[in-house]
């Protein structure tokens, strides 16, 4: 019998190289998207340490939101997903020494590959989702089908002799000088009901998407507007004045710093004299002889 309860879930260690954060703006909700960019990492903060100043959580990220990217009116999704690495399938082979071990074959030269050297290393991909783009139109990606690496290592081209004129002269052996990355991914063994049907892993020259499974994608909709809730509350509980001889209407921040001002008139029938509207007109300029301290000191 157990005397504890023990937990067996917890937080990926996530580095900001991991992860890939898209931003889609559109000005209100009834236009379409208008501007599509992607958020530099570097604006997550680690946030969790311990009273050591040691990373107890390193999946744990504050996002900061730079004003040069977030400064239009609107409404912003905000998609944080792990990072996608596109690469060209090389060729599709088995090992020397275990010809029944059929993987995918990439190359680290790939230019595309460059930023992710040190995920080629050996055993570096293991748990990446490999997903398929079309072979005939590379733009759409083949839907609903992807595999799972289950183990990479640097590999060299070598040629066999076969008696078998169906299978391919060249296979592959460990070599860690090697430039090429031979990845085992599952399910890659033809099942019990057709033993002769290998499972799709690709084919050489068609384009792959690299994915890492450590977390989920998150989605958060940040909307900037001009007003929050402190703005608004400066027009409800701030300080107040009008100035009876010129009209000016002036709102005061919680600083006692002058908010916004106001012109009040009224606007009279040419004929009668008779008062017809009450105006309330933004100020286009200041009159930073309002100031709340002189006039509640007069």
């Amino acid at each position: 019998m157990s005397t504890g309860v023990y937990g067996i879930v917890r937080g990926a260690d996530v580095r900001p190289s991991d992860i890939q954060i898209k931003v889609f703006y559109s000005q209100n909700r009834e236009s379409g998207i208008s501007n599509t960019f992607t958020l530099n990492s570097n604006n997550l903060t680690n946030v969790a340490n311990d009273d050591l100043g040691i990373d107890v959580l390193n999946g744990l990220y504050n996002l900061k939101l730079p004003v040069n990217d977030f400064k239009s009116k609107g409404i912003y999704t905000i998609v944080i997903k792990p990072v996608e690495i596109k690469a060209t399938i090389v060729d599709c082979g088995v090992l020397t020494g275990l010809p029944d071990v059929k993987g995918i074959v990439l190359d680290s030269a790939d230019p595309n590959l460059a930023a992710f050297t040190d995920k080629l290393e050996n055993n570096g991909l293991i748990g990446y989702r490999v997903e398929f783009l079309d072979p005939i139109n590379p733009a759409l990606k083949v839907r609903n089908l992807f595999r799972i690496v289950t183990s990479n290592n640097r590999v060299e081209p070598v040629t066999q002799n076969l008696t078998n004129s169906n299978q391919k002269a060249i296979r592959y052996r460990f070599n860690d000088n090697s430039t090429l990355v031979f990845c085992t991914v599952t399910p890659n063994a033809p099942t019990n009901v057709k033993p002769d049907v290998f499972p799709y892993i690709g084919q050489p020259n068609q384009q792959v998407i690299l994915t890492h499974t450590l977390f989920n994608p998150v989605t958060i909709e940040v909307e900037m507007v001009e007003h929050d809730f402190d703005t608004l509350a400066i027009g409800l509980f701030g300080n107040q004045t009008k100035s009876i001889e010129d009209g000016i209407y002036t709102l005061y921040n919680f600083n006692n710093e002058i908010y916004e001002q106001y012109n009040l008139f009224e606007i009279k029938s040419q004929f009668t004299g008779v008062p017809l509207y009450e105006v309330k007109e933004r100020r286009s300029t200041i009159d930073f002889n309002k100031n709340f301290n002189d006039i509640a000191n007069v």
